[in-house]
């Protein structure tokens, strides 16, 4: 895969579907960008403008709004389209139901274009919409990937670096399950410069303060809707993460991150979409890492699992 041969469509145009554009464009990712939404004028005009942006950028890049026949030589497809947030919302289970038929409408769609490509999944609830995207494609489960944890992790390794005044790039701390209530953090992996983060906050004890393993935990968990509450949606931090995920996977970087796969006996997992580090190439999720968990991330990570799990069933596929 080159840049020059390379192809990303975009479902649903809300502000998350067309910042992950934008930030595709700054970034040069990829040669095409394709923008599909039922409301064609809004992808037409997000299209348009962002053309105009091309001058300034480092490639030439062509954007535009299309129907789902562009999908038939896509490298990705990029969901970001679901039913609205309820504004007083706190669970993003919540928007299973609603999401359902949107889901099957666009994916139905997108096979009939021919579509052989990667299926990238950023719609809530994460996990489970990838799971649906799954069974109605019919793709190998390396092909659909939900963006998962990846901005959790972000999150936490961000929250981290903060009290330590450092780079968050110098924290490797994954947050794998769910993206939502029962994710659970994977401390006993977690270093900061090679470092246990545990012992680092043991012996820095006057920076760290009042803060422990849960109450960042719980921090993480409510940073995404901190800002949902407040200006009514999230979209830099994920598309950013997102783009991160398309870059691995385009450019065959072989980059690992914490999103949504398929489990079939990893982590003691089966049959479920969760979020645990992986292997992103140009075929997607090349491989799941397996990380030797603690017998407490392992029974979180399980409860995890049910819970996704149950959600799963009401889908009757």
């Amino acid at each position: 895969m080159s840049f020059k041969d390379s192809k990303v469509v975009i479902v649903g145009c809300g502000n998350v579907g067309s910042t992950i554009a934008y930030t595709i464009l700054n970034q040069g990712l990829c040669e095409q960008i394709v923008l599909i939404d039922r409301n064609e004028e809004k992808a037409y005009a997000e299209a348009l403008d962002m053309t105009h942006a091309v001058y300034f950028m480092n490639r030439n890049i062509e954007i535009r709004s299309g129907g789902y026949e562009e999908c038939r030589d896509a490298d990705l497809v990029v969901i970001t389209a679901s039913a609205p947030m309820p504004k007083d919302a706190h669970d993003r289970l919540e928007m299973l139901a609603p999401s359902m038929n949107i889901m099957k409408s666009i994916t139905e769609s997108v096979m009939a274009s021919g579509f052989d490509g990667v299926f990238l999944i950023v719609s809530n609830p994460v996990d489970i919409m990838s799971y649906y995207v799954w069974k109605l494609s019919g793709l190998p489960a390396n092909r659909v990937i939900g963006s998962g944890t990846t901005l959790d992790s972000a999150r936490l390794c961000a929250e981290l670096s903060g009290l330590y005044d450092l780079d968050p790039k110098s924290v490797e701390a994954f947050i794998c399950g769910e993206h939502g209530d029962s994710e659970v953090v994977l401390w006993d992996s977690a270093t900061i410069g090679g470092k246990p983060v545990t012992a680092v906050m043991e012996d820095n004890l006057e920076r760290t303060k009042e803060t422990t393993r849960q109450t960042l935990h719980d921090k993480v968990i409510n940073l995404g809707w901190e800002v949902f509450n407040r200006k009514g949606n999230t979209c830099y931090g994920i598309a950013a993460a997102t783009c991160a995920i398309i870059k691995s996977i385009l450019f065959n970087e072989n980059r690992i991150y914490p999103v949504s796969v398929l489990l079939q006996g990893e982590y003691g997992q089966d049959n479920v979409f969760l979020s645990v580090p992986v292997i992103l190439d140009k075929t997607g999720a090349r491989e799941i890492v397996e990380i030797a968990l603690s017998e407490d991330e392992r029974e979180k990570l399980k409860t995890s699992g049910e819970i996704m799990k149950s959600f799963q069933d009401e889908l009757h596929l």
